[in-house]
């Protein structure tokens, strides 16, 4: 009995038998149906990756201002379509290693001031082009350019020259950064025909799908490349899809009806309810992913250090996180870094609501008029009830804090890195100095604070160089201390990231270094039955 069943269930796997009908046949030898799936699942993941059919995401983070030019992209809907569609010099894996793409080596000299990438012959632009070194140094060049807006300006602040040598190209730093090759792993830095200088926004790299549709704040759409370089190992279906899902309600509801196959940013408080219902799995992974609130720290009145302080003080930490996060997360203290990172240090003090403290803060700091916190539901899961937690909290410390609610359309664009006091979402970076980098040091496009700290600025720097593991981790931890001290960051939270897949995905890695299997979920996984 048991052996015919193994051998349809090999056919459902290789899509030559439908589920329904299988499920009625093992019900007729009397096996039941949670058996019989399992026996589905173990088939499919011994035939390995299954090719073909059309694969769909639902995504809150979608905008109708959004753009494809890597450089600008800020909302998680074409973020997570620059990995369909963009193919980076590396990728990190899981594991915080590196997934050699474009480039197939990186050598640092000793002193890690030069690095030199090997570029892959043979690869090819999605407008028959071949992928050349001069591809890539435009590339980065454009990103680092005087007058760019590319939030990844912060990152390649270190540059001093780039060139190519035959098929090579080498990066000559400023000083010496042994995390320099993770660098190239951030989503801004896809390659493009001559750097994207012509048309940035026209979805046009050396990744596994091609372009066929951009709604922006709608949907996405590519085909397979059939010149990939990778296609062992990525581009399972023959298309792929990201629908624009805001609403929470609307996202799940696509996930129960089989409209989407997965869906990112789970809220915490339905987790119980969705997961193993039919066939749906809510997958979740800790890394540095994080939810702060953030003031523009060059802005009345958050210039002001006592305002700053105590809004600080003003949160309770651990309510936001049992009410908010329902156990998928940890608290934070109020800079981007958390046990995730090798060089983290435990030992900092922690930050506590002290509503005698913040209400001290608040009248020496001798602001009086109203403050208002802006958000939107598509800030990050339970952001609206995070805020008015917060307002709750500082209320009770005489702080009359008010929360008001955006609309989803516009808010990456319009409020967000714009106006003075205001939610924010950060999926963590692979390294303490492309944290720091991006959203921290002076002068860094998605500094979002506008923290301007020289001696943060030193010390980041600093940092990149020394190779001596204990001197960095006192280094960061300076600079942790410092930004938790003087910046205008309030950090509850870390996040779990949080997403749901439905009955066909196959193929599903956790990953911590970003939602949707750090935005790869339609590139690596592959349509069961």
């Amino acid at each position: 009995m048991h052996r015919e069943l193994e051998y349809f269930s090999t056919k459902v796997a290789s899509g030559l038998m439908g589920r329904r009908e299988f499920l009625r046949r093992a019900a007729a030898l009397g096996v039941g149906a949670l058996a019989a799936n399992s026996m589905v699942a173990t088939a499919a993941r011994a035939q390995g990756p299954m090719r073909g059919g059309h694969i769909k995401a639902g995504y809150s983070g979608g905008e109708s201002t959004n753009t494809l030019d890597p450089a600008t992209m800020l909302s998680n809907a074409p973020i997570g379509f620059s990995f369909l569609f963009g193919e980076t010099l590396v990728r990190e894996t899981p594991d915080n290693q590196l997934d050699f793409r474009i480039a197939e080596s990186a050598e640092p000299s000793p002193d890690a001031k030069k690095w030199v990438f090997k570029i892959r012959k043979g690869m090819e632009f999605h407008n028959g082009k071949s992928v050349t070194p001069e591809d890539v140094v435009e590339t980065i060049n454009r990103h680092r350019d005087k007058d760019t807006k590319s939030g990844a300006v912060g990152i390649l602040s270190g540059i001093d020259d780039i060139s190519v040598d035959g098929q090579n190209v080498v990066f000559k730093l400023s000083s010496g950064n042994a995390d320099f090759a993770f660098v190239m792993a951030d989503f801004h830095l896809p390659i493009q025909p001559g750097g994207g200088r012509e048309n940035p926004a026209d979805g046009i790299s050396a990744g596994p799908y091609r372009v066929i549709e951009n709604q922006a704040g709608l949907r996405y759409a590519g085909e397979r490349f059939e010149n990939y370089f990778d296609l062992d190992n990525r581009a399972f279906a023959d298309t792929a899809e990201i629908l624009v899902l805001n609403d929470n309600t609307a996202r799940i509801s696509a996930l129960q009806a089989g409209t989407v196959d997965v869906i990112n940013q789970i809220p915490p408080k339905v987790v119980s309810f969705l997961n193993g219902k039919g066939g749906i799995s809510v997958r979740n992974a800790s890394g540095g992913g994080h939810y702060p609130f953030v003031m523009r720290s060059n802005k009345a009145p958050f210039d002001n250090y006592d305002l700053r302080m105590a809004l600080k003080l003003a949160i309770n930490r651990e309510e936001m996180v049992d009410k908010v996060l329902r156990g998928f997360g940890s608290i934070g203290n109020d800079f981007p870094i958390n046990a995730s990172y090798p060089l983290f240090s435990d030992d900092i003090e922690q930050r506590v609501y002290d509503p005698d403290k913040a209400a001290f803060h608040y009248r020496k700091s001798g602001v009086d008029s109203p403050i208002i916190l802006q958000v939107s539901e598509i800030t990050f899961p339970g952001a609206v009830d995070a805020a008015q937690l917060f307002q709750e909290n500082a209320n009770a410390a005489g702080i009359p804090l008010k929360v008001k609610r955006e609309p989803g359309d516009g808010y990456w664009s319009e409020i967000w890195n714009k106006q003075p006091f205001c939610g924010s979402y950060w999926a963590g970076q692979p390294t303490q100095d492309e944290q720091y980098s991006i959203a921290y040091l002076s002068g860094a496009e998605w500094n979002e604070t506008k923290f301007d700290n020289p001696a943060f600025d030193k010390l980041i720097l600093e940092a990149r160089s020394e190779l001596n593991s204990a001197k960095r981790k006192s280094m960061y931890r300076d600079a942790a201390t410092l930004v938790r001290d003087d910046g205008g960051v309030i950090l509850p939270m870390f996040n779990d990231f949080v997403d749901a897949t439905g009955p066909r995905i196959q193929g599903w890695i956790n990953d911590p270094n970003a939602e949707m299997m750090n935005h790869q979920v339609l590139t690596k996984c592959w349509l069961g039955s």
